[in-house]
């Protein structure tokens, strides 16, 4: 039977692919029972990787259906055939992603970004605070509804996190998600807190939604690594960020796990809170950090040369403080 009959017997009338990759595919389909299209993820077991059957399909499939937030794609049923064809019916999310929506505008406001992020960030804390991690966040799980609400989509590496006989939170030692949205750790290869790396994936999701492009060139991961680890963090000329932006997006980019901001960190950033009309800085006074405004004039060059482009680069206060 194929995945039209499937779908049929089970009230849904299959519409187009929306995409399709070696063991899954999404397509459209009209609900009868709940009046209103869906996205339908299909999965074949047959095809798809012992690693993924074992391990991260059972976490998906356990996860989804507890998943209650208006950010994060609602799961309306999962269902499985007899020769091993998974279905797993999902809110549709009819603007695409959030690639595609800053490819088509390029960087987006920041009263627009803060929008959305504060939208991701409450999902992220939602699952947090269930200790369910996402570990792939990047910008094309991020899905937009009607109105360009977000909605994050793609469990398929998320997992609970488990705690020890001392009541520590388990780190995690498998390699997920792309690796241009990976924090340090992971791409060094050693154990990990699950949580943390999600705060830089964000970290790296905010950037894009600001300045329109990546924060470190993926190309070279060992000299991608390197600048993460000098904490570096490139703003480019044309993008006239304020600072509390590019103080979220330095503290959320830190490499020392001890340091990086966790979700509720985050969510309480001044950045994110709502904002008045605030006057122009008068004389003598300040739009960004101190030490962001004096450390940026003596990092420019260094960072010019590292990514050879022209960026501005926000720098270490502490460490600025121990090289006087």
């Amino acid at each position: 039977m194929d995945d039209a009959a499937v779908l049929r017997m089970k009230g849904y009338t299959m519409g187009i692919t929306l995409g399709e990759g070696s063991y899954a595919k999404v397509k459209s389909a009209y609900s009868e029972r709940l009046k209103l299209n869906v996205a339908v993820k299909i999965i074949d077991r047959r095809k798809a990787p012992t690693d993924f059957l074992g391990k991260f399909l059972p976490r998906e499939i356990e996860i989804l259906p507890r998943l209650n937030h208006r950010s994060i794609v609602k799961t309306y049923e999962i269902f499985e055939t007899s020769d091993g064809r998974v279905y797993i019916v999902m809110e549709l999310a009819v603007r695409g992603d959030l690639l595609q929506l800053v490819q088509t505008r390029g960087a987006l406001p920041e009263d627009d970004a803060r929008d959305k992020f504060h939208q991701l960030s409450s999902a992220i804390k939602y699952c947090h605070d269930l200790n369910v991690v996402h570990r792939d966040l990047k910008l094309e799980n991020v899905l937009l509804d009607e109105s360009f609400n977000i909605k994050l989509s793609d469990f398929g590496f998320s997992k609970r996190c488990l705690r020890d006989g001392s009541g520590r939170l388990t780190l995690s030692k498998t390699f997920c998600g792309s690796a241009a949205y990976a924090a340090p750790e992971v791409l060094e290869a050693v154990p990990y807190q699950p949580k943390v790396c999600d705060i830089w994936s964000l970290g790296v999701i905010l950037y894009i939604m600001v300045c329109g492009a990546m924060p470190y060139d993926d190309s070279n991961i060992k000299r991608m690594l390197r600048l993460q680890k000098e904490h570096l963090v490139h703003i480019p000329h044309s993008r006239h960020l304020t600072g509390e932006c590019k103080d979220l997006l330095y503290r959320m980019l830190q490499p020392d796990v001890r340091r990086r901001l966790n979700i509720d960190e985050v969510l309480s950033h001044s950045w994110l809170q709502p904002k008045a009309q605030d006057p122009a800085p008068g004389p003598g006074k300040c739009s960004m950090p101190e030490w962001m405004s004096r450390h940026w004039a003596r990092t420019e060059d260094r960072c010019a040369h590292n990514a050879g482009l022209s960026p501005m680069a926000i720098g270490d206060p502490e460490r600025e403080e121990t090289s006087a």
